[in-house]
C-alpha cells in the first residue's frame, strides 16, 4: 500500500515533551531538515508503490534513515541503534516526540531499495541538490560547469583466483548432488583439503611445475564431479533456476582459460568485472565502473550512476550529463570538464567537452577552469572513505547502481552539515552581508545580532 503520510503538527502529549523543545534548533541536522523538500519526496516516490497491502512506512523516515546512513557509512543495523539514541536523528526523519522503540526492522531498507530502484534513488540525489541550491551552497550558475571523472566501485569479494573458484563451485555441485538424492562416485573432499594449501607454499618456493600439477588437479576434481552428476541427472528430475546456475557456472570455469575475456569471478555475484584504472598500489580492481558528476566551484554532486561491462570512458560520457540534466530540473549544460581518458568519446551534444591538456580551442578562462579539474578525485576519495563507495554490499547489478547513486547523496549531506554547521565562521564580510540578506537561518542569536549590525 501508499506510504503513511507524515504527520507534521500531531496533537500535544500531556506527559511528553516536543523534540522541538528538547534539542538546538540551530544544530546543523535540525537546520538541513528545513532545507530537503520532503513532500516532494513523498509524491514521486509514492508511485512506486501499490494500493492495496499494509500500509508502508513513512517515506520522510526511511529516506531520512538512507541519508543518515550514507552521510556516516553505518550499516542497516547501526543506522537504526543509533536512531533509536539519537533525538537530532529522530527529529531529522521527522518524530515530533522522542521514541523510545525500534522505528523499523533494519531488513525494511533492504526491500524498500529493492522497491525504489535506481529512479527512486535518482529522487533522493535530487533532493539534496534542491536542498544545496535553497542553502545558498550551490548557485543555480554553477550548474552550468561540471566536472565528470569514473573510478571503480569494488564488490564484496575476496580476490579471485581459478583454484579456490574451482574448489568452490565442486563444493556446490555435491551440494546439488544431495539436494536432488545423487551419489557421486566420488566428491574430492579430501583430495582438495590438502591439494590447497600446497599452492601457495609451491609458489612461494619458486616450484612452478609443482603448483601447475596441483591447479591441474583441481580443475580435474571439478571436472569430474561435473560429468558425473550430468549422467545421473535424469529427464525427470525438475531443477531450479539457482540449480541451473549451479551447473552453467561450474561449466563456465571448466571452459575459461587464464587469459579469458569476461571471465567469472565469484559466484555469488557473477556481474563483478575486472577493471584496471593504472594505480600503481592496485593493479586490478573487481567490481563495477562507477561514473560521476560534480560542479566545478562548489564540488556538489550532480550526478552519479554505475556502467556494467566495463565501458570506455569515452562511451559513458553522454549518459553522464543526460543524467545531470535530468536530476538538474533540464537545465542546460554548458562545459563539461574531463581527462584524458575520454578522448575520442565522438560526444555530439551541446555540451563543450573540455580535456585535461587541451590547449587550442579554448579560451584563458577556460583554461583557468581547467586547472580545477582535479577538484573531483578528492571528492571521490572521500566517498569511499567516508561513504560507502569502498565497498557494495548490495545485489546484483541493481545493487550497484543504488549504492552508487546513494553515496553520491551521502557526500552532498556530509557538505550541507559542514556548510551549516561551518560556513558562517569562516564567510568574509561581504559574504555575511549576503548570507543575511538572502534570509539563510543564522546559527546562533549571537551571529544574527552580529550580521544585522552588519547590514546596518
Amino acid at each position: 500500500m501508499k506510504p503513511k503520510p507524515t504527520v507534521n503538527d500531531p496533537q500535544d502529549d500531556l506527559f511528553k515533551t516536543r523534540l522541538s523543545d528538547l534539542i538546538n534548533p540551530n544544530h546543523a541536522l535540525c537546520r538541513l531538515a528545513h532545507q530537503i523538500d520532503w513532500a516532494l519526496l513523498e509524491r514521486h516516490i509514492a508511485p512506486h508503490f501499490s494500493n492495496s497491502g499494509a500500509a508502508a512506512l513513512p517515506v520522510r523516515l526511511v529516506a531520512g534513515l538512507l541519508y543518515l546512513e550514507h552521510a556516516f557509512k553505518v550499516s542497516d543495523e547501526r543506522v537504526v541503534e543509533q536512531w533509536l539514541e539519537s533525538p537530532y536523528w529522530q527529529y531529522f526523519c521527522g518524530e515530533t516526540f522522542f521514541q523510545h522503540e525500534f522505528p523499523c526492522n533494519p531488513s525494511s531498507l533492504t526491500r524498500w531499495r529493492q522497491r525504489l530502484g535506481e529512479e527512486g534513488c535518482e529522487w533522493l540525489l535530487t533532493a539534496t541538490i534542491d536542498a544545496g541550491l535553497k542553502s545558498k551552497l550551490v548557485k543555480p550558475s554553477s550548474l552550468k560547469r561540471v566536472v565528470i571523472d569514473t573510478t571503480v566501485q569494488e564488490k564484496n569479494i575476496r580476490f579471485p583466483t581459478d583454484s579456490q573458484l574451482q574448489n568452490q563451485s565442486r563444493k556446490q555441485l555435491v551440494t546439488l548432488a544431495h539436494e536432488l538424492g545423487i551419489s557421486l562416485r566420488q566428491t574430492y573432499q579430501k583430495q582438495a583439503r590438502f591439494l590447497l594449501p600446497k599452492i601457495g607454499r609451491y609458489a612461494h618456493v619458486r616450484q612452478f611445475k609443482r603448483m601447475r600439477k596441483v591447479l591441474k588437479k583441481i580443475k580435474n576434481a571439478l571436472g569430474c564431479v561435473y560429468r558425473d552428476l550430468l549422467r545421473k541427472i535424469t529427464p525427470d528430475i525438475h531443477l531450479s533456476k539457482a540449480q541451473v546456475k549451479v551447473l552453467f557456472y561450474a561449466e563456465r570455469l571448466l571452459n575459461q582459460q587464464k587469459h579469458s575475456k569476461h571471465k567469472l569471478h565469484s559466484l555469488h555475484a557473477p556481474e563483478t568485472e575486472c577493471l584496471s584504472k593504472g594505480k600503481t598500489h592496485k593493479r586490478y580492481e573487481f567490481g563495477v565502473k562507477a561514473s560521476f558528476a560534480t560542479t566545478l566551484r562548489e564540488c556538489f554532486v550532480v550526478g552519479a550512476r554505475s556502467f556494467a561491462g566495463n565501458p570506455y570512458d569515452g562511451h559513458t560520457l553522454s549518459e553522464q550529463l543526460e543524467q545531470v540534466k535530468t536530476l538538474c530540473n533540464d537545465k542546460p549544460i554548458d562545459e563539461a570538464y574531463v581527462d584524458r581518458g575520454y578522448r575520442g568519446s565522438g560526444y555530439e551534444g551541446d555540451a563543450t567537452i573540455i580535456i585535461a591538456g587541451q590547449k587550442r580551442g579554448i579560451s584563458q578562462l577556460q583554461q583557468r577552469r581547467l586547472n580545477r579539474r582535479n577538484s573531483i578525485e578528492p571528492i571521490i576519495g572521500h566517498m569511499k572513505q567516508d561513504g560507502k563507495l569502498g565497498r557494495c554490499y548490495l545485489k546484483g547489478q541493481t545493487g550497484d547502481a543504488i549504492n552508487v547513486i546513494l553515496c553520491g547523496a551521502g557526500q552532498n549531506i556530509r557538505k550541507l552539515l559542514k556548510w551549516l554547521c561551518f560556513a558562517w565562521y569562516l564567510l568574509s564580510t561581504r559574504q555575511r552581508q549576503w548570507l543575511f540578506s538572502s534570509g539563510v537561518k543564522l546559527q546562533s542569536d549571537t551571529d544574527a545580532r552580529h550580521s544585522e549590525s552588519l547590514a546596518a
